[in-house]
């Protein structure tokens, strides 16, 4: 009998060319990268052998349409590779990391194709383009030389060893985090020690432990960040501590998972390639092609922001103490403190419990009644759930996104739970990203990492679980709203220090009253959340703002005091240069730690944030702003969901981002709402 013909060598045939998870297999993967790369090189070795001039068409467009069957593969592999990893596809990822960083050199630095991109963009204002496809030659252009198209030949060699060394690492440096994390998780022994917990998160460590054989035994699996959700509800303060520091191990205990090698290796690699591209530094070299434009715009701004932010967290901490030496047994307020008496200073001053919360938070009802109920309420979309489809797990969703009329949109997965096969974290993937060329689809799948409870339990979101489940869904959106002509603007494949806009804007529909009042409804009751209790949690909403943007800050320029190293600058002690770099920006605070630390920092040693995990805070600046119109215009309305849609989140990456905001609010944003929205206004 014929082996079957592997799923990813043709389109599939499932409604929104969902892949066909049903007949993928491990071994499917690695043939169809090899495949992919090797009918890709033929298809650019057509375009650069082609005796006929080079136009839009047989270059560009030719560019946009190749590579069909490694997009397939790689889409699903690389979303299966973080959400449900197995030792198959740890090895095959680490495998195949330098093989795609040589292919891409292989496109981006062939001479001959550079020179008929660079000819076509010297006549660019001549071949009468309409503007989608101008800006598409334009960043072509752009990325091409940036990433060493114009170099020597022995230079282009060194630049191919650089590359293929670097993604090593850096799936190398993923690959010992999540080991390490598996590894790390705090295992207990007696209930009592999880005194504070509620029964859902009890219920939840039971199932952690006893998917893992531990019967009759409590683990509390690991986040990435630095805090854990659990120290803000754990009596005990020894317990706090175990799980900080088990935290704060993260890659720095010697052995096969430790990651303090890899930063030092990675960073230098990655000084030496900026040098070698003509940058001061890879900062440089990552900022010239964001919004932010260069590392010293981004300095300017973060530092203009950590004095107030530290000064903020300094008040909040002495806030802490004067608690803690009001109370029976007085002791310094340490890093595993800082939640749990924020919680108690949260509910004296405002009435607002947020482990009491939790009941009203099922995650049925804020998927159904929360989320899909804004977007609805915005955009007109439906959302239906087809049990008929298979995802790549059980327990993953799949619903089908239409508009008001009917019409379809796409597909959305739902894949909510934590498991060891999964990295930290949440995030949004694309699995088909529409475009007109291909005529593509939108398939998209949104990560997140709450914890299980037992059969029959309810899951029960904590605030800050339902506030990321809105974040990422507003990436899901911008994926699935996105309507563009060519796969290289598709979804979310916008400047990176631009892409967390539209999800953080919609974080604000969470506490928004219509929507609030149609999802947080007590489980077991059926009653509303109490508006005494809804006003509280507004009146909070800067509560810990010293804290929280402290946290932030200092990752941010950790990230980036890590990429300003110059080629020449040896860095030896991870540690101490972390120690100099905090010091340095004024938040070596040790109550209030790194929301990352350089160890276990993903973001930017395997997750595609390398100095850029400013990001945040500079979209946030544009979210702030936005958050400020739509309040001004009537909230959540049709006509403002559509003008958002129609401006901002329907463009994809076909034009610039920073000229499709100005198109949507009519100037550019303004920083006073985040200043504001941050406690950090004078």
């Amino acid at each position: 009998m014929p082996e079957p013909l592997n799923p990813f060598l043709v389109p599939s045939t499932l409604p929104y060319q969902l892949p066909p998870f049903a007949d993928i297999r491990d071994e499917h993967y690695r043939p169809a990268f090899e495949q992919g790369m090797t009918e890709q090189l033929a298809e650019i070795e057509a375009i650069v052998t082609s005796t006929d001039a080079a136009t839009f068409e047989n270059t560009i467009l030719a560019l946009e349409r190749s590579g069909q069957i490694l997009a397939r593969a790689g889409n699903v592999f690389f979303n299966k590779s973080s959400a449900d990893s197995n030792p198959v596809t740890l090895a095959l990822e680490e495998h195949i990391a330098p093989l795609l960083a040589a292919h891409s050199d292989a496109i981006r630095l062939n001479p001959a194709l550079y020179a008929r991109i660079d000819f076509l963009h010297s006549r660019l204002d001549a071949l009468g383009l309409d503007d989608e496809s101008r800006y598409l030659l334009e960043r072509y252009h752009t990325e091409f030389t940036l990433a060493g198209a114009g170099l020597s030949e022995p230079e282009k060699d060194r630049l191919r060893t650089l590359n293929s060394t670097l993604s090593t690492l850096t799936t190398r440096f993923e690959k010992n985090l999540l080991a390490d994390t598996n590894d790390l998780a705090v295992l207990f022994d007696d209930v009592a020690e999880l005194d504070g917990l509620t029964e859902g998160e009890i219920s939840a460590a039971a199932e952690a432990a006893r998917e893992r054989g531990l019967d009759d035994r409590y683990l509390l699996t690991l986040v990435l960040p630095t805090g854990h959700p659990a120290l803000a509800s754990l009596t005990r303060r020894d317990v706090r501590e175990r799980i900080m520091r088990a935290s704060r191990s993260r890659g720095i205990r010697g052995g096969d998972y430790d990651n303090k090698s890899l930063v030092l290796e990675i960073t230098r690699l990655r000084a030496e390639r900026a040098t070698l591209l003509g940058f001061d530094s890879h900062a440089a070299f990552v900022t010239a092609d964001e919004t932010a434009k260069n590392p010293e715009n981004v300095a300017r701004m973060l530092g203009s922001l950590a004095p107030a932010a530290a000064r903020n967290a300094r008040a909040e901490l002495t806030d802490l103490q004067a608690l803690v030496d009001a109370g029976e047994i007085s002791y310094e307020v340490s890093s595993w403190d800082w939640a749990f008496l924020t919680e108690q200073v949260r509910e004296a001053r405002y009435a607002v419990d947020t482990a009491a919360m939790r009941p009203y938070f099922e995650a049925q009802r804020v998927l159904i009644d929360g989320i899909f109920f804004a977007a609805a309420q915005l955009y007109g979309v439906r959302f239906t759930e087809r049990t008929d489809l298979d995802a790549y797990h059980p327990e993953v969703r799949v619903f089908e996104v239409s508009e008001a009329d009917g019409s379809p949109v796409g597909l959305y997965l739902l894949d909510l739970y934590t498991r060891d096969s999964k990295r930290g974290g949440a995030w949004m993937n694309p699995l088909i990203a529409q475009n007109a060329l291909l005529d593509q689809p939108t398939v998209v799948v949104n990560n997140l990492n709450v914890p299980k409870p037992a059969p029959g339990a309810p899951t029960l979101l904590s605030f800050d679980e339902v506030k990321t489940f809105f974040h990422e869904f507003g990436h899901a959106l911008h994926g699935l709203f996105a309507r563009v002509s060519y796969p290289r603007f598709a979804g979310t494949n916008v400047y990176r220090d631009f892409v967390e806009f539209p999800s953080q804007v919609n974080e604000m529909w969470m506490l928004w009253p219509e929507v609030l009042a149609n999802y947080a409804v007590h489980h077991e009751t059926g009653e509303r959340m109490p508006q005494e209790l809804v006003d509280n949690i507004r009146r909070s909403t800067s509560f810990n703002e010293g804290f929280l943007t402290s946290e932030y800050l200092a990752a941010a320029m950790l990230d980036q005091a890590w990429h300003r190293i110059g080629s020449g600058t040896v860095v030896s002690d991870v540690a101490a240069f972390e120690r100099d770099a905090l010091a340095a920006a004024g938040l070596d605070n040790p109550a209030v730690p790194s929301r990352y630390s350089s160890t276990y920092f993903a973001h930017t040693f395997s997750g595609g944030y390398d100095a850029g995990y400013y990001s945040y805070i500079w979209s946030e600046v544009l979210d702030a702003d936005a958050v400020e119109w739509f309040t001004e215009n009537g909230g959540l309305t049709r006509e403002n969901g559509d003008r958002f849609r129609s401006l901002l989140l329907g463009v994809g990456g076909s034009k610039d981002p920073l000229e499709a905001y100005r198109e949507f609010r009519g100037r550019d944003a303004r920083i006073e709402p985040l200043l504001e929205r941050r406690g950090l206004a004078d």
